[in-house]
Order: C-alpha cells, then sequence, then structure tokens
C-alpha cells in the first residue's frame, strides 16, 4: 500500500535524533537562503544585463517550468532512491544556479541559471519535506513548522545579504550580482557539507499492493486543493500587501512595506512555534484556526482604510497562511512520501506564482482594496476542506 516508507529500528532511531532535525533545518534554511538572495538581486541581475521586463518575466518562467519538473522528478527519486540523496542533489544544483547568475553577463546565461534555480528549487522543497516527514514520524512530534520557520529565516537572510554586501563593500547595481551570489554558494555550500554528513538515510517508499501499483490516493487531489488556496493567498500577502498599504491608506512605499513585514514577520513567527500548537490541538484544527484567520484578515483589509487596521489585517494573514502550508505537507508526506508531496507542492508553487497575476486582473475589475476579497473566499474554503484531514497523526493510516 501507499506509505511513507518501513523504517528498520536502527533507521527510526538515527531519524529521531537530535542532528537529523539539525539537518534538515539546514537544508531548508539553505533553501531559502538562495532563493531570498536570487530575489532580492533580480533589480541588479536586470541592471546588469540590461534587460527589461518582458526578460524578467522569461527568467521567472523558465525557473517556474523547471521547478514543477523538479518536483515530480525529485518526488518519485525520493520514494524509490532515497529522500536523503535526492535532497542533497537539488542543494547542489541549487549552488550551481548560484555561480552561473554570479558569472552570467549575457541573458541566454542567465536563463541556463534560472532553469538550474527552478530545478534545484523543485527538487529540494519536495524532497526535504519528504526528509522532514520521516523525521517527524520518528520523533513522534510535529516538527515540520519549525523546518518552514527557518526556510523563512534563510529567505530573510539571503535578501538581507544584497544589503549587508552592499553596505559594507560600497557597492549597487550590477557590481553586487558577482560577490553576492557566490557569498551565497559559498555559504550554501557549508550547509551542503555539513548536511551530507549528519543527514540520516532515510527509508524507501513504496506505492504498490501485491504486487500491484497503487493510484494517488484521492486525498491527495483534496490536499492540493487547499494548496491551490493557501498558495494564493499566500503569494498575494507576499507580493501585492505593501502595494495594498500604498494605496488604501494613502502614504509612502516606504510606510507601505510594512504592510510585506506584517505578513512575513507573523508567518515566521507562528512557524515557530506551531509545532507546539499541533502538538496540542492537532493539524486539522490548526489548518481551520489557520483558514479563519486568513479569512478574517483579509476581511480586514477589503473593508478598512486606517494604517494600523490594514496593518493588523495582513498580520493576521501572515498568522493564518503561516499555519497551513506545514501541516498540509506534512499530511500529504505521511500519506504518500515524495510522490504525494510532488503533487500538492506542484499545486501549491503553481498558485503561488500564478496567484498574484490572478489578483493583478481582478484589480483592474475591483479595483484593489475590494479585489482582497478573492483570496478571502479561498481562505474560507480551506476552513471547509480541512475536514478531509486526519484529526491526528495517528488516524493518517485509515486516509489513505
Amino acid at each position: 500500500m501507499t506509505s511513507t516508507g518501513t523504517s528498520s529500528p536502527e533507521l527510526t532511531t538515527r531519524l529521531a535524533t537530535r542532528q537529523s532535525v539539525v539537518a534538515v533545518a539546514l537544508l531548508f534554511a539553505a533553501n531559502g537562503l538562495i532563493l531570498g538572495g536570487y530575489g532580492g538581486a533580480l533589480p541588479s541581475i536586470r541592471e546588469r544585463l540590461d534587460i527589461n521586463a518582458t526578460h524578467i518575466s522569461i527568467l521567472l518562467f523558465a525557473a517556474a517550468l523547471a521547478a514543477i519538473i523538479g518536483m515530480q522528478v525529485g518526488g518519485r527519486l525520493s520514494d524509490s532512491i532515497g529522500a536523503r540523496q535526492i535532497s542533497l542533489a537539488g542543494l547542489l544544483i541549487l549552488i550551481s544556479a548560484a555561480v552561473v547568475f554570479a558569472f552570467a553577463t549575457v541573458f541566454p546565461a542567465a536563463v541556463v541559471g534560472a532553469m538550474l534555480l527552478g530545478l534545484g528549487n523543485g527538487t529540494i522543497d519536495v524532497a526535504m519535506n519528504a526528509v522532514g516527514v520521516q523525521v517527524e514520524v520518528a520523533r513522534k512530534r510535529p516538527v515540520m513548522s519549525s523546518f518552514h520557520a527557518l526556510w523563512s529565516v534563510g529567505g530573510f537572510t539571503g535578501a538581507g545579504c544584497v544589503l549587508i554586501i552592499a553596505t559594507v563593500f560600497g557597492l549597487d547595481g550590477s557590481s553586487i550580482v558577482l560577490p553576492l551570489m557566490l557569498f551565497l554558494a559559498a555559504l550554501a555550500t557549508v550547509a551542503l557539507v555539513i548536511a551530507f554528513r549528519i543527514t540520516p538515510p532515510t527509508a524507501l517508499v513504496e506505492h504498490s499492493k501485491d504486487g500491484v501499483k497503487t493510484k494517488i490516493p484521492r486525498i491527495a487531489w483534496l490536499l492540493g486543493i487547499m494548496a491551490i488556496g493557501f498558495g494564493l493567498a499566500e503569494g498575494t500577502g507576499t507580493d501585492w500587501s505593501s502595494l495594498h498599504v500604498t494605496e488604501v491608506a494613502q502614504v509612502d512605499s516606504t510606510t507601505g512595506s510594512l504592510g510585506l513585514i506584517a505578513v512575513s514577520g507573523f508567518m515566521v513567527v507562528i512557524r515557530l512555534v506551531g509545532d507546539r500548537i499541533v502538538a496540542r490541538f492537532g493539524r486539522r484544527a490548526v489548518v481551520r484556526f489557520g483558514g479563519a484567520c486568513a479569512f478574517l484578515g483579509y476581511c480586514t483589509v477589503t473593508l478598512v482604510n486606517s494604517l494600523p487596521l490594514l496593518l493588523a489585517g495582513w498580520a493576521l494573514v501572515g498568522l493564518g497562511v503561516g499555519m497551513i502550508a506545514p501541516q498540509v505537507y506534512a499530511v500529504a508526506g505521511h500519506i504518500g512520501g515524495g510522490r504525494v508531496l510532488a503533487v500538492v507542492v506542484t499545486f501549491g508553487y503553481g498558485a503561488f506564482l500564478a496567484g498574484p497575476a490572478v489578483i493583478g486582473f481582478f484589480v483592474t475589475q475591483l479595483g484593489l482594496h475590494h479585489t482582497m476579497a478573492v483570496p478571502a473566499v479561498l481562505c474560507a474554503a480551506i476552513v471547509g476542506l480541512a475536514a478531509v484531514m486526519p484529526k491526528t497523526d495517528s488516524d493518517l493510516s485509515t486516509s489513505r
């Protein structure tokens, strides 16, 4: 049957160690580090290559397409070869992407870098979540929220490196790309070496019953629909919150950036304490509460126009969506390993990428203020769909 894999007692013992937790945390943080640095460096990359918005769109599309391929291939290989090996391979590809961007002075080279970035990100995204689920099973306590929090911290650190390197070395514009990308690659290489040494072997996952390959369980598709909802809600908060605060509260862009800070900050905070909440109330309750918080947050930013209330609304959005993804991905991994994770992560990733553009269409029809009702509806749907999730981890076997 579909399962998270059969572990020997020795393997379970190794997966349950604190060293294993550190190893997975390193993978999540290193993944976020390179992605955050890349996002922060995009304006400098554009200046260095002397390209326009169309070229940037091509880079983003190349990365997204490669990521989807990486998710599908990485998910299946994680089950058949081992999620440990695939996670490390994904991080190595990400490091290669950073090196390519460091030396890319022509657009075709940047496209290669973007494809490597997407392929590495898609591969490690599924695989490191699969490793995290096995560590969680072995330790018999929730850990996925903490891993996702460290991914966010890594992203902040990567983006912050842009400012740090620019300040320390007095660089700006295109001149920052080379030292930044090499610095990120060096940090990620250190993480890779440590992770290679301390990440334990992972169990293989079979998808067969009586010698016949099983289908992807129906719950995977429902989890995928939930991933579309939280992917669009998170993407909207990340890409539109600052602009929304700036326009609706009629403040300058610097003050408007407090919207993104509210979303991102509260997302990290709730993930840092999320494992304790899950252990106390269960994943289903946490996802329902998260969906309700995000719904209330989006309703708030749709109806008010004062700066304090807008920031409170965006904080609720961050608090809510920050609870959902780690739990949905954890259930997917528990139920069907990398294969099911690949389905759910692809749905969520696609919505995260496409969501802001979809919101942009509604903005042209409804205006920025009232468009925030769209993700509010999706968050409300998540509250209802959470009924398909097992109430506790002990109920997971009945959901396969």
